[in-house]
């Protein structure tokens, strides 16, 4: 006997039963801890062992190190101090050793390093129930904190920033990457550290250029969030010039005490939407990095993106001239560019390269370009529309200044 032919819609039913979806709300909860200290490897030190052998910790007490070989080289008894520590402490944590591994830009840029961090940590048989850290500046933070974040699906780890601009900001958020296809952070995660630990005597050994590099997202952070540590950023101009000890580290302690704060309490600590003041200036400033090939520092770059937007937001007459005047005065006090002559450059259509980083920026983002303008000092919004020839207008203001 034959059997019936089915058609579509008894087909449907018959495959596609009418169920309820089944939906429950996922939260995972996450810690953010920033901690400040002086000497965190001296043995009668206890900020990194009472971390590691915290009750959240369990028995997660292998630890594999990385460093940055400036930062090694700049602190030559840092190695042998941590191989103290952990000799100290040897009945409550366990070392696995220290690889060196190059700082700057161009460590992201290198797809093999992450390789390397996965085959050290295989090898040290480090599991989740372990510990991976990072000393260094941004990018030895970025990098090792992609590889921990990736391997087994996410290792602990433990961030020890050693520049004003790690400590201040970018050491001590949930991000990390790597760059492809000469794009800043193309391929990244969202992970929060097990902890992120500020040794305040790193600060002595850094270069002036990287010491300055804080500044520069201290501003940022006075900008969008606080007109008072604006005004206090300005009254401590000379202190911060020669680099006095006490104002530097209020200054970090400042700054990253508003990113931590932001990213708790803004409802989107993983940037689902499109919301990103914390970036303000960024999208000038990542691609003045990528046109320079990276030999821009990101603190001079973001600099320079500040100044765009702050002019921009003057010329669309959100924000007074005077306000605007007293950021682009604070930059040049602090000895820091506005303008970049790889501004200039352009491709064959005679179209300026900085254009392009709007769209990139809005890719990054997922779609919808946002860009934060300010209102006035310590008060920011977002516009999802950018006039070009506007931004091309601020940048010749820039140049003649």
């Amino acid at each position: 006997m034959d059997c019936p032919a089915l058609c579509a819609s008894n087909l449907t039913e018959k495959i596609m039963p009418d169920f309820l979806p089944i939906e429950y709300p996922l939260q995972i909860p996450y810690q953010l801890r920033v901690y400040f200290t002086k000497g965190v490897f001296d043995t009668s030190n206890p900020v990194f062992r009472d971390l590691a052998c915290s009750r959240e910790s369990g028995n997660r007490r292998k630890t594999l190190f990385y460093i940055d070989e400036a930062v090694a080289e700049s602190n030559p008894q840092l190695e042998q101090q941590i191989d103290g520590y952990f000799g100290h402490h040897e009945s409550d944590l366990q070392f696995q050793g220290i690889h060196r591994i190059p700082g700057g830009e161009s460590l992201k840029n290198d797809a093999e390093v992450v390789g390397k961090i996965y085959a050290d940590i295989e090898k040290n048989r480090i599991c989740r129930h372990s510990f991976v850290a990072a000393i260094g500046g941004g990018a030895v933070l970025d990098t090792v904190g992609y590889a921990a974040a990736t391997a087994h699906r996410g290792i602990r780890h433990f961030r020890f920033p050693t520049t004003t601009l790690g400590q201040a900001d970018a050491g001590v958020g949930v991000k990390n990457g790597v760059n492809f296809h000469h794009k800043k952070n193309f391929v990244g995660t969202f992970a929060p550290p097990f902890a992120v630990i500020n040794d305040l005597e790193f600060l002595k050994t850094l270069p002036e250029v990287h010491m300055r590099n804080g500044y520069i997202e201290a501003i940022k952070v006075a900008l969008i969030r606080d007109s008072g540590f604006f005004n206090w950023i300005e009254s401590k101009v000379k202190e911060l010039n020669r680099f006095d000890k006490e104002t530097l580290e209020e200054l970090v302690y400042r700054c990253a005490k508003h990113h931590v704060a932001f990213i708790a309490t803004s409802g989107d600590p993983f940037e689902m939407g499109s919301v990103r003041p914390l970036d303000f200036g960024h999208w000038a400033a990542h691609k003045l990095e990528q046109l320079s090939d990276f030999k821009l520092s990101h603190g001079k770059a973001v600099a320079v993106g500040m100044a765009i937007d702050t002019l921009y937001s003057e010329e669309r007459g959100y924000l007074d001239s005077q306000s605007a005047q007293r950021i682009i005065n604070l930059l040049h006090e602090l000895h820091f560019e506005t303008y970049s002559d790889f501004l200039e450059q352009k491709n064959g259509s005679r179209f300026p390269y900085i254009l392009q980083g709007l769209e990139e920026f809005r890719e990054h983002l997922g779609g919808l370009l946002t860009i934060t303008l300010l209102k006035r000092i310590g008060s920011r919004f977002e516009v999802h529309e950018v006039d070009t020839d506007i931004v091309l207008r601020t940048i010749k203001r820039l140049k003649m200044l």
